[in-house]
């Protein structure tokens, strides 16, 4: 081994060591935005599943409505306009 290669050898040690800190703080910070993306995803995914149960829910009381008799639908009809829920404000929240 020539005498020139020692300090060579010397100098990069600490170079590859930044370099792997710097590598690793990297991949840190990847893990970091995935799992923030995953929380975010999954409560995307629960906010949509509430949603289509409710329109679900609103979709059968249509058919209900839709396929039965005459006096029927229209008791049922003014029943939901006397029903207290507000689509809107439960629109709000999914959002």
């Amino acid at each position: 081994m020539s005498p020139l290669m020692i300090p060579i050898i010397g100098m990069m040690i600490p170079i590859i060591a930044i370099l792997a800190k710097v590598y690793m703080r990297s991949m840190e910070m990847k893990e970091r935005q995935l799992t923030a993306m995953g929380e975010n995803t999954a409560e995307k995914a629960a906010q949509y599943a509430s949603r289509v149960a409710e329109l679900e829910q609103r979709v059968r009381v249509l058919e209900r409505i839709a396929t039965d008799g005459g006096i029927q639908t229209a008791a049922q009809i003014e029943a939901l306009r006397d029903s207290p829920v507000s689509f809107s404000a439960e629109r709000e929240k999914v959002r």
